[in-house]
Formats: structure tokens, sequence, C-alpha cells
């Protein structure tokens, strides 16, 4: 990785501004890159397989002129904005694309985009929408023929053996992130939201052996950090899936601190282990798809669903709760008004901001935001 002589939140600076650049270095090498859209597709099996996860993430206020010309406007604008970037050439240095239904936008696009944009592999990778013994067993299944899929297209056998030494290394830097997130569960948390954000997003764009080692250069740094944030609001991020730190640093210059979130790039994805004590496939699927609390999972009525996001609340402290829900993301919206008056309930205001993946009102957000801000 560059900037060895870098370290730290330094070197997060400089990687997390050229991260494509990084991963097209590491193409040249001859590395194959396979980009995957959403979260529920395991990247520990593209890693096993001899390849480097990429995370496909947008370029937030871009047009997607280009991309409106492909498919309907009333429909997930971050999804549209990353079909956008690979129109325009963003993502050449792709061998492959892996887009799992993690919602209608992105299944139908799926087909358009490798209609107009044809890697050397592509894969729709079937998630269910409810959690029911016959749905985890159909999950399994597939991450079965994903496995397979893969094996075909990279010429190598995903033994038992070697998965599970993945899946070691991927909890490893979990429990990193954890020990990091608990760092900001103190009066002064010494890591602020926007770092930690743009820390998982380089995370997503790197092979998973370097980014143990820098998460580790960051767990030590942040450690012997002196950041006075006492008596500052703390904030609990929650929402639709953020992969561009803008507003976060809104947030946390308006006088905030976020100290922890219910997001994909987030507590969702990173504070839980894979426990293969049952066979890895059970793993993957228990923590993939069971216990991954992404509203387009139904997990039946009633608010208990909810239990988790308070957890979060008391063991950080936090004093309120700012949401984030894109444009035509049906599934945040419709959780958005129970998770609000279950908050109220409990005494937790919450504010919801509503965009369409360009902060183009970022004046009004911020007024909104130092206004909530300052009712707490």
């Amino acid at each position: 990785m560059e900037n060895e002589n870098k370290k730290g939140f330094e070197r997060l600076d400089k990687i997390y501004m050229r991260r494509d650049d990084y991963a097209k270095d590491m193409k040249k090498e001859g590395r194959k890159i396979i980009g995957y859209l959403c979260y529920f597709a395991p990247p520990e099996l593209i890693s096993t397989a001899g390849m480097i996860p990429y995370r496909i993430m947008g370029k937030m206020g871009e047009s997607t002129g280009e991309a409106d010309a492909y498919v309907e406007q009333l429909g997930c604008p971050l999804i549209r904005n990353c079909f956008e970037q690979d129109l325009k050439g963003a993502y050449d240095f792709l061998d492959g694309r892996i887009i799992p239904h993690s919602c209608d936008s992105a299944q139908r696009l799926y087909g358009i985009w490798k209609y107009y944009k044809r890697p050397s592999y592509n894969y729709l990778f079937n998630v269910p929408h409810m959690v029911t013994p016959y749905s985890s067993d159909f999950f399994k299944r597939e991450l079965t023929f994903f496995k397979e899929s893969l094996e075909k297209y990279a010429g190598c056998t995903i033994t038992e053996d070697k998965l599970m030494k993945t899946i070691e290394l991927y909890n490893e830097n979990r429990r990193i992130v954890q020990e990091l997130y608990d760092l900001r569960k103190k009066s002064s948390p010494s890591l602020s939201g926007t770092d930690m954000l743009k820390a998982l997003i380089v995370g997503m764009s790197i092979p998973p052996e370097e980014f143990n080692v820098f998460l580790k250069e960051l767990r030590d740094e942040a450690r012997s950090r002196q950041v006075s944030t006492k008596d500052t609001p703390r904030i609990l991020f929650w929402g639709c899936i953020l992969d561009d730190i803008r507003l976060h640093q809104l947030i946390e210059d308006a006088g905030a601190v976020i100290v922890t979130d219910d997001t994909c790039i987030g507590t969702r994805s990173y504070l839980r282990q894979v426990d293969t004590s049952n066979g890895v496939m059970e793993g993957l699927t228990k923590a993939y798809f069971e216990e991954f609390m992404c509203p387009r999972t139904s997990r039946g009525p009633g608010m208990g669903r909810f239990d988790y996001v308070m957890d979060l609340v008391r063991d950080y402290n936090v004093h309120g709760v700012v949401g984030y829900s894109l444009s035509f993301c049906d599934p945040h919206k419709f959780d958005y008004p129970d998770l609000r008056d279950y908050l109220n309930q409990n005494g937790m205001p919450m504010l919801l901001i509503d965009d369409d993946y360009t902060l183009s009102n970022a004046e009004s957000i911020r007024s909104r935001v130092e206004a909530f801000l300052e009712m707490l």
C-alpha cells in the first residue's frame, strides 16, 4: 500500500481520496478485482477465490443523465449513480460485478447493467425478503451456488479450510472495528464519526489483510489521541447506505459527534462475528442474512424489531438520532415512521433528512441539524 511512511489518520485521508486509483494499481499488478453492490454476497468467498472484493460506490452529487436514458428516474438515486459511473468508464478496472437482490431497484438494474457493461464475470445473488427457517435454507443454497460460480470463474476450489481462514481474517478486522467503536463510547470520543466512516469505506476498497494492518494503526493512534468533546451532543446516525463522508462532516461541523450508527457501512456489517462453530455456510447465513438488520428484510410485525437500536442508544450514551433516507428507498421509508414512534416512546428525539444522493440542499440540512442540536 502506498504512503508506507505515513501512518494512521494521515494515511487514511490519502487512501480515501484515491481509493479507485489504488484498485487500478492492484489491477495493473495482475490482481482480479470483483465489484459488489451490496453486502449480502459475502466478500469472504471472493477473497477465498483469490480475488479482491471491491464495493461499488457512487459519486455523490454527480449527474445521472446518461444512466437516466436507460432506467426510470423513479428509482434509487444511489444505484442509478453507480450505474452512471460505470457507463462513464469509472469502473472499467473491475473484472466482475455481483449484484445481490438487496432491493427491487438493484434487481431490475442487473439485466440492463449486464447488457451495456460486460465484465468477464456477472452474478445476481438472490436474497429472501423474510427471515424463516425455509428462507435461511434458501440463502444457504444460494451461498453454495455463489461459491461454485466463483470457483468456475477463478479456476480454483474454495475448500472449507481455506474459507475458514479467510473468515478468521475478516472476523479479526471486525474485532478491531469493534475496538474503534468502543473508543467512541467514552465521554470524549477519540474518533469522530467522519473518520470512522472514512475508514470503513477504505476497508471496502482494499484487500482484507491490508485493511487489518491499517485498522491496527488507526486503533493505536486513536487510543493515544486527546480530543475534547465533553458535553457535545452525541448522535446515532441511522438510515440508507451512505458512501460519502460529507453529511457526517456537516453534522459534526454543526457541533455534534456521531458516536455510533445503524447503517450497512457500519454496525450492520461490522459489529458481529461470523460464527463457524456449526459450519461455515451456517455461519455466513446467520451473519449475512438472519442477523443483518436491513429494513429490506421482514422480521414480522411489532416494534420489538427496533430493540437493537435502543441497545446502541444506551451503549453509546446517545442524545439524539439523525436519520438519512434516499429518494424512492421504500424499505427505509416504510420503517421510518415506526422507528420514529418507537424512539419517541423511549424519550429519544429523531431528525430525518431526505435526500436524492446530491446534498444539493446542504444549507437547508445544516439549518435543520443546528436547530435539532440546539433542542438537544
